[in-house]
This record gives C-alpha cells, sequence and structure tokens, in this order.
C-alpha cells in the first residue's frame, strides 16, 4: 500500500531522530547545532560552524558519519595548503609510464573542513567550488564527488593571527552559519563522565541510499506562497531597510542577504518541518532558522562596529519590524499537500 501524504513524514521525522539519538549517545548537548546538522543534511546545505576549540564539531561529524555508514575525512586547514592536497593531483608512475590520478579528501559524503579561515584564498575558493558544482576536474577530466555530500567547515572566533577571512562573495555558499557555545556545568560534568569512561559503539541507522530518499522527500514538502513571500520580505529588508520602516538600521548595512538566503530560508523550513513530522512548513520554520541563514550574508558598516552591532542584532530588529503571517488554513494545506 502507498503510503499517505501523512504517514511519510512522520516516518522520515522517525528515522531521522533516531539518527540523532545515535548521535547524542556520543555527542552531549549541542541541541541546536546537532538540529542545525540535521536540517542541513535533508536540505543538502553546507555549514559554517564557529566555537572554540573542543566543543566536539570533529565528533559530531566523525559520529554522524559512522551512524550514516558513509565516508569521513577531515582536513585540518593551514596557510601552507595548495588546492591539490584537497582535490587531488596527476601523479607520474615510473613502472607504467603513465601519470594515474589520486583524489583528495573531498571525495567523501562527510567533509570537515577544520579552520577553514586558516588556508589561503586558493585552497577555500578550491573547496567553495566543489561545494556548489560537486564536482572537481583535474587535468580535463571531472570527477563527481559522492552523493550525499555535506561540508562542515570551522572557524576558530578566538583568533585572527594568521588567518585569511573568508570573503562575502564566497560565504554565501554555505546554507547556514551556526555559533557553537560552552557547555553548562552540568553538561561538561556528563562530557567528562562519557570521555573519561568505556567508549560507545556507533550503531548504523541509515545508509546513504537511504538518506538520498529522505532528501528527495524533503523537497515534496508543502510550502504556502504566503510563506514565500515572507522569506523574501526578510531577506529584502535586509537591502532596503528603509521600505521597511527599519530607517534605525539602514546606515549599519553596507550590503544585505543575496537570493541564495531566500532559498535557503525555504529549503531549511522544509527541512524543519520535516524533523518535526510535519509534510507542510509553519511560520516559525522559517522564523527559527532565520539567525543561522542571514548572520554570515549581511556586511556590516563600520558605523554599526563602531556600536559594537553583530549581524545578530540587526536580525532581531527585521523580525521584530516583520512578524510571521498567520498560520496556512489547515484544509488549504492539507488539500495542496494531497495533491502534491
Amino acid at each position: 500500500m502507498e503510503p499517505t501524504a501523512l504517514s511519510r513524514p512522520a516516518e522520515v521525522a522517525e528515522r531521522m531522530q533516531r539518527l540523532l539519538y545515535e548521535v547524542k549517545r556520543v555527542v552531549v548537548g549541542q541541541d541546536h547545532f546537532l538540529e542545525r546538522v540535521m536540517v542541513a543534511l535533508l536540505a543538502q546545505g553546507h555549514l559554517l560552524v564557529e566555537g572554540v576549540p573542543g566543543l566536539a564539531k570533529t565528533l559530531t561529524v566523525k559520529t554522524l558519519a559512522q551512524a550514516l555508514q558513509g565516508t569521513f575525512k577531515r582536513i585540518q586547514f593551514t596557510p601552507d595548503l595548495v588546492p591539490a592536497d584537497l582535490v587531488g593531483t596527476r601523479i607520474y608512475n615510473q613502472k607504467t609510464g603513465e601519470f594515474a590520478t589520486s583524489l583528495g579528501p573531498v571525495f567523501a559524503h562527510l567533509l570537515l573542513a577544520d579552520e577553514i579561515n586558516r588556508a589561503p584564498a586558493k585552497v577555500q575558493s578550491a573547496l567553495l567550488e566543489v561545494m556548489q558544482e560537486r564536482q572537481v576536474t583535474i587535468a580535463g577530466e571531472t570527477h563527481r564527488v559522492p552523493q550525499p555530500f555535506l561540508v562542515m567547515a570551522t572557524q576558530n572566533p578566538i583568533e585572527t593571527e594568521g588567518t585569511y577571512p573568508l570573503p562575502e562573495a564566497q560565504v554565501d555558499r554555505f546554507m547556514m552559519k551556526v555559533l557553537v557555545g560552552y557547555p553548562s556545568e552540568e553538561e561538561e560534568f556528563v562530557i567528562v563522565q562519557r570521555v573519561t569512561g568505556a567508549a560507545v559503539d556507533v550503531r548504523p541507522v541509515v545508509t546513504m541510499e537511504e538518506l538520498l530518499d529522505l532528501q528527495r522527500e524533503c523537497r515534496k514538502v508543502y510550502v504556502d506562497p504566503s510563506l514565500m513571500q515572507y522569506a523574501v520580505k526578510l531577506v529584502a529588508a535586509t537591502r532596503f531597510p528603509q521600505r521597511y520602516g527599519l530607517q534605525n538600521i539602514a546606515g549599519h548595512l553596507t550590503f544585505g542577504a543575496s537570493p541564495r538566503a531566500s532559498i535557503c530560508l525555504i529549503e531549511g523550513a522544509r527541512a524543519l518541518a520535516l524533523l518535526r513530522g510535519r509534510p507542510y512548513v509553519w511560520p516559525e520554520d522559517i522564523v527559527d532558522l532565520v539567525p543561522d541563514v542571514l548572520r554570515h550574508r549581511m556586511v556590516l558598516s563600520y558605523e554599526a562596529l563602531a556600536e559594537s552591532l553583530t549581524a545578530d542584532h540587526i536580525i532581531r530588529r527585521v523580525l521584530d519590524k516583520l512578524p510571521a503571517p498567520p498560520k496556512p488554513l489547515q484544509n488549504h494545506v492539507a488539500t495542496e499537500t494531497a495533491s502534491a
């Protein structure tokens, strides 16, 4: 029997909850961060994570790869890295007298780019190109990365010496920028217990083929046109604040968010709705994602920096000025979902 429009999302949510539970057997706390990782997995986006060392960023991706039965690679970015160290190169074989292609570490399902701002622009560009195109060209030959493909890049906010900040045009390729904070004392107590105790064996929960099916299911989640208009309006308010009665932030923004922000809001909201067991998006799904989707896409003015304002301050003002529309009528949503 064919699954109904309502049973299928519930099944997806249950599968993702099992995956999240398996990761949380190893990783303590970080609920917001882990939820955003799940959103990125379903929405086929990439994550930029900012946090001090030791907050389980590497452990999260490694554990996720084990639970997903996928390949995991970690690249420690340093100033002496070259693009070939990431994507691969051609190697001459003296015995055969021929060149062979050696593929780099980007050819993995889950890739952790540790301290991406420590590598020079050429290396950053090489990684961001793979993220966008999901393929690499070496000596005229094209090689596609495995599917699904998720990049999680980390930045360390406490050091600026010897770093190469990501250009605004390139950081836009990341679906979300997530800020990871310190754990509470209770969480840190559990962390110490787990790390100093017996190792936890991570059980495989979802295969990569199943994850591809879940991603396809995510694209079927219904989004009401009024919610799409709301997402576009939020993004437009960062470009032309005066049009939306936000004159007080006009001098704080040099450039607003790009159309990618609107797309990522909708794609992310679909994934979040699915994680919450719904085949349709509610306004709160979009509102919850706005800070993570917008904070790295806005260029603040010197005036804002002088006043110690952050992108999150400006996003809060935009959300306060532009309240979310009411929930779409339930019968309308049910009709549209059934016909999808």
